[in-house]
């Protein structure tokens, strides 16, 4: 098992370069999943967020990014607290993208559920305002 602290600085690390890279660098975040990872998402892929259907390998995991940076632009992507127990890391925050068909902004509180195996993420399950994001796709 690896260190509680040596995830939680792997992680701060990711979102720094995520929120700071507005999302147009994934590297931290392909880079730190492990091959068969799973990730999950509040919305799972219901209409007008298909991309958020759930991922459990590496080529999930482009689909999921091609289609949230394809459809989103990132404006802010902030941590607030993160807390750890074993393997298990969750992070407490709130992000907020623009829709680029509608151009509608959301903003909403996030919490990612992490569990890391060997120094890796194997399960991410994120949670956020899924009715504010769907409303941002609306015209």
């Amino acid at each position: 098992m690896h260190d509680a602290a040596e995830n939680i600085a792997k992680l701060k690390d990711a979102y720094r370069r995520w929120n700071d890279s507005k999302g147009t660098d994934i590297t931290m975040w392909t880079a730190l999943f492990a091959d068969h990872a799973r990730l999950r998402s509040l919305a799972a892929g219901r209409p007008g967020l298909e991309f958020t259907l759930e991922c459990r390998s590496t080529n999930d995991l482009a689909r999921y990014f091609e289609g949230l940076l394809g459809e989103w632009e990132m404006l802010h992507y902030t941590t607030e607290q993160f807390a750890a127990e074993g393997d298990r890391v969750v992070m407490l925050g709130s992000t907020s993208w623009r829709n680029r068909k509608t151009g509608r902004v959301f903003e909403t509180p996030k919490a990612d559920l992490i569990t890391f195996r060997d120094g890796r993420i194997v399960d991410f399950y994120e949670f956020y305002d899924t009715e504010s994001i769907l409303c941002a796709t609306q015209r």
